[in-house]
């Protein structure tokens, strides 16, 4: 039993520090890892389109999320109060990871001033090309001007990371 034990902990050792090296590999921020996102076009609730290519240029935080998901919902309120403080300097989207009825519902409820696109659960695949392997949410991914990826997280994030990307990215 001890020896399956700690064949389970190398595993996942190995496992986390292979995430860590996939991160820090220089190139992990580079075009190829973005490409997807900016060919990416997806319909908004309240209709029209949200066409990733119109927003390379800016700086840009992206968020995945689902209405079914706690952490997300938590923090939308947070993520819709750092959009209007930064707007002009970083644009905030999200990405839902749901069915266009639920987020309809969800942002009829808790409006959010910043757009967001609806993937459905094909979005689990673009988050994981951008450097999420597990598809779990609550996801963000920070890009330059250039559309570089900057850093990415995933789970909830908090004040003071908002705070932190805008300084690395709205120079």
């Amino acid at each position: 039993m001890q020896r399956r034990h700690w064949m389970m902990l190398a595993g996942a050792t190995a496992g986390l520090a292979g995430a860590a090296a996939w991160r820090l590999r220089p190139d992990a921020g580079g075009a190829a890892a973005s490409a997807p996102l900016w060919a990416t076009r997806l319909p908004q609730v309240g209709g029209g389109e949200l066409a990733f290519s119109e927003l390379k240029g800016q700086a840009l935080l992206v968020n995945f999320w689902a209405t079914w998901c706690p952490p997300c919902v938590k923090e939308m309120p947070l993520l819709d109060r750092f959009a209007r403080e930064q707007a002009g300097r970083v644009t905030v989207v999200g990405i839902a990871v749901d069915r266009a009825e639920a987020v309809r519902a969800f942002l009829a409820a808790t409006p959010v001033g910043f757009r967001i696109g609806v993937a459905g659960f094909a979005g689990s695949g673009l988050a994981r090309e951008l450097g999420n392997p597990q598809g779990g949410l609550p996801f963000s991914v920070l890009f330059d001007r250039q559309g570089q990826i900057v850093d990415r997280k995933l789970g909830e994030t908090l004040p003071a990371e908002l705070q932190d990307w805008a300084r690395r990215v709205a120079s």
